[in-house]
């Protein structure tokens, strides 16, 4: 199952008892802000969610092609990761005992 971006403004809405078109605007700016900062290259920590960084990838030299088997050079790069923080970490482990 997704969650999409209109389900999370939806979701809001409705626990706030706000209008969605007052809601999409704030939800929308807060994922703008979050991409702006980790294109910066900037930490996200979320206290009790979580942390969004960016990494750096190595070049790699013997990565094949699955259609061609020819070897294939990859040239370094960039990738994001989240590290879920404790409480995110503990709510999933109760949730699937």
């Amino acid at each position: 199952m997704t969650t999409t971006k209109k389900d999370l403004v939806e979701s809001v809405s409705e626990q706030l008892k706000l209008k969605r078109e007052e809601v999409f605007p704030i939800i929308d700016q807060v994922f703008v802000t979050m991409r702006k900062a980790l294109m910066t290259g900037h930490r996200i920590e979320i206290r009790g969610f979580g942390v969004f960084e960016v990494k750096a990838t190595k070049a790699r030299t013997s990565a094949r092609n699955p259609r061609t088997s020819r070897l294939v050079y990859v040239p370094p790069g960039k990738k994001t990761r989240f590290k879920p923080g404790k409480l995110l970490k503990e709510a999933l482990r109760e949730n699937h005992e």
